[in-house]
């Protein structure tokens, strides 16, 4: 088979943690006395990391935060996330089957702006997390998404795991933003959208493929796409 690797985002792929984010965002922020609304997040934010967004909310509003400042910052929304995920499952309908399906075919990773302690606590609820080769997280690499680090990281991580030469080319990464395939693209993978964050037109142009959820994900189209490449 032509597709020799999966890469998968998580938050908005896998888990369904995108409206959690931005409840622990505005709940952290409003502590401090500052107003943040559901569209500037998703119009603005949400392809960055923890580190990436408060940054970047300090430069939108002329705010002078220390890297101290923005550490502790995300730290209370750490804490805030882990209480708005307590007692629940945060998987999207069918991602635990598309992941025991895919890992039965090819090596698959995760390449996240999500905090390494994040994905695992949802994977290991959901018994997951062995059907993956290699995680990287927020932690992993310094450059964040829109930038192709954290699937180059990850590409490198699953050689080093399964000891094949997998090529950009015969590996998919699957995505729910714009920000997300520009990264995967850069890192020269074949790129797949879900449509659990945006709608199909705002995927198009950097997605070779949109579907509707992963329940939807063949994995004989995926190897299409990589013969395709």
């Amino acid at each position: 088979m032509s597709l020799h690797a999966i890469v998968f985002d998580f938050d908005g792929v896998i888990a369904n943690s995108e409206p959690l984010h931005f409840r622990a965002y505005k709940e952290v922020l409003a502590e401090d006395g500052f107003a943040f609304t559901e569209h500037e997040y998703y119009t603005r934010y949400l392809g960055f990391d923890d580190v990436g967004v408060f940054e970047a909310i300090a430069a939108d509003r002329g705010l002078a935060w220390s890297s101290s400042a923005v550490a502790a910052l995300i730290e209370r929304k750490a804490v805030r996330l882990e209480a708005l995920e307590h007692g629940m499952s945060v998987l999207f309908p069918g991602a635990a089957a598309a992941i025991r399906r895919a890992s039965a075919a090819v090596p698959i990773a995760i390449a996240s702006g999500a905090r390494r302690e994040e994905i695992r606590r949802v994977l290991e609820r959901e018994q997951l997390i062995a059907h993956f080769s290699a995680i990287v997280s927020a932690e992993d690499t310094p450059i964040s998404k829109p930038a192709p680090d954290p699937y180059l990281r990850a590409l490198a991580q699953l050689r080093a795991a399964t000891g094949s030469n997998i090529a950009a080319g015969t590996s998919v990464a699957i995505e729910d933003s714009r920000w997300g395939l520009e990264s995967a693209r850069a890192a020269g993978m074949r790129t797949v959208a879900v449509t659990n964050t945006y709608e199909k037109p705002a995927l198009d142009a950097t997605a070779d493929l949109v579907i509707p959820s992963l329940e939807a994900m063949d994995l004989e189209v995926l190897a299409e796409l990589c013969f395709e490449g």
